[in-house]
Parts: structure tokens; sequence; C-alpha cells
């Protein structure tokens, strides 16, 4: 919040960067707290939400993006639209792809696929010169996810695993990341609503953090 308080403090006349926000479940529950910390400084717009996400939150729909291949799959068609042209697009998915099949044990998205979907989506957005920031896919506690989660499991190992991959391929393409995997980590368990979800009072400090590192990455690219 010191961030955030000490980045809006600062004026100027310039026109307001224009910010995509793609993700998950989670992403949507930060997002209209997102929304508040960002008025007046940045233009915040993501997927539309058809009320299906709230639904069922382990299912992709609404302004749910799901794994990286569904984004990988909505950007291409979301880039075929002219009118679509934000300066930066804010981006989190792994929980979707880091899904384990009950009875097979296999993974939704693989590694490899999982780097090469990354890869893709940051080199499209080069092309239209869309600057990737991305935000670092949020703890699973094996022992809560696997006890109230029966349709498929997630592993904290995974979620390592995949966080690894993507801060890689970030640091290949010079890519900001925002770690809200360790900020939500340090909220603790207690703020866990089911297996992965979190409380109303937790989206709003991930979303003030969010806003506080995404305001200071603006500051740093205005000054240079």
């Amino acid at each position: 919040m010191l961030i955030v308080m000490a980045i809006l403090s600062i004026s100027g006349n310039s026109p307001l960067p224009k910010l995509f926000l793609m993700g998950d479940s989670i992403s949507g529950h930060y997002k209209p707290f997102l929304g508040k910390y960002l008025a007046g400084y940045v233009q915040l717009e993501s997927k539309k939400d058809d009320t299906q996400t709230e639904k069922n939150l382990d299912i992709p729909g609404g302004g749910n993006i799901g794994d990286s291949r569904m984004a990988l799959a909505f950007l291409k068609e979301k880039l075929k639209d002219s009118t679509f042209n934000p300066d930066y697009l804010l981006l989190n998915c792994g929980l979707h792809d880091i899904k384990r099949d009950l009875s097979t044990n296999e993974i939704q998205v693989s590694e490899h696929e999982y780097r090469k979907n990354l890869e893709t989506i940051v080199l499209l957005l080069q092309k239209k010169h869309i600057q990737l920031i991305w935000i670092r896919t949020t703890p699973v506690v094996d022992s809560i996810h696997n006890a109230k989660q029966r349709a498929f499991h997630r592993y904290a190992e995974d979620v390592e695993s995949y966080n690894k991959i993507a801060d890689e391929v970030c640091s290949k393409y010079n890519i900001s990341e925002i770690d809200l995997f360790a900020f939500s980590e340090r909220l603790g368990i207690e703020q866990f609503i089911d297996h992965v979800h979190y409380k109303e009072s937790a989206r709003d400090l991930q979303a003030a953090y969010i806003a506080g590192s995404l305001l200071s990455y603006l500051e740093c690219v205005k000054r240079n």
C-alpha cells in the first residue's frame, strides 16, 4: 500500500496507459479491487465475464481464461481485432495447466507445451508492440486442495515447476514479473475459502500488491 500511495502521488498529463488483464478465477476475484487501485492511472480492461465464472470457479468460462492453451487461443483471436491495442497485457495462467487427472495422474498441459505456449504468447505480443507483464501462479497446499477438490488434483511441486518455467521465459525475453505466489503465501493458509481461492480481504491485498508493483514498473518506464 505504501508503494501504491507513493506512485499515486505523482501527477502527469500524459494519456493513461491501457492495460488488458487475462487470467483465471484468481484474477477475476482480485480484478474489482485492482480496478479501484488503478482508477485514474491506468485504463484497465479484461475478458468479458458472462456471470458463468462464479458458478464453478474450476471450469474456465466468462472472465476465466483457463490454462495457457486457452489463453493462447483467446489471444490469437483477440489480436485479429484492430481495435485491440493495449500498451500492456497482464497475464497469469498456470493453475488450470497443472490439473491432474485422478485416475491417470496425467497433467492437463505438459511442461513442454506450457513453455511453448508462453513463448508463443510473448512473440505474438511483441509483434503487436504490446508489453507483457507476468503474474506468478498462486500457491497450492496439497493437503488442503486434494481433500476438498474431488474432480482433479493439484500439487505444490507442479506450481513450483511451472512458475520456474515462466521465470525462465520471462528472463529470456526480459519480461517483468509480479510475484503473487510469494505474496499470497505470506498471507497464510487461513485466507483460503476452499481448495485454492481466497477471502475478499486477501483479494483486496493481492490487488494492492499488484497495483503497487505495476505502478512502480510504469513509473520506471516513464522515467526511462
